[in-house]
């Protein structure tokens, strides 16, 4: 069975999904949707693939936080960028956020996103039992 996510900590879907769907059965995942930069508090986008890469995870980390879970939970993103020359600054963002192992990982270069910003991430992560974190 799939279940919706839904968190006002982080934007709201501006279209036909859900921020995430979480699987409840032998095989738990979570699937967020692509999390763009927007500060949920005030709309805001902060400029620079930086502080906008920094955004998208903490955008992550709530939607992952109403199920209880992490970023180490992850185990495949999907990262879209505007532009492929901005990958160096994006990666060393993306990998501050991350310790071994890391997510499988893609990452394309897009014609555009939504609201013109500069990167857009889609996780999968696991959704493990609060009980059995130890």
């Amino acid at each position: 069975m799939k279940k919706e996510i839904k968190t006002t900590k982080a934007p709201e879907a501006i279209g036909p999904y859900s921020q995430g769907i979480f699987t409840d059965g032998s095989s738990r995942l979570i699937f967020l949707s692509g999390q763009i930069p927007v500060n949920p508090a005030d709309g805001t986008v902060p400029e620079g693939i930086e502080a906008q890469t920094k955004q998208v995870f903490e955008n992550i980390k709530a939607i992952l936080a109403t199920k209880k879970g992490y970023l180490d939970d992850i185990v495949k993103t999907t990262v879209f960028m505007k532009n492929l020359d901005d990958f160096a600054a994006m990666n060393a963002v993306y990998a501050e956020q991350f310790k071994k192992p890391y997510p499988a990982r893609s990452t394309v270069e897009v014609a555009a996103l939504p609201k013109g910003v500069l990167i857009e991430i889609e996780v999968i992560a696991l959704d493990i039992n609060p009980a059995l974190r130890g």
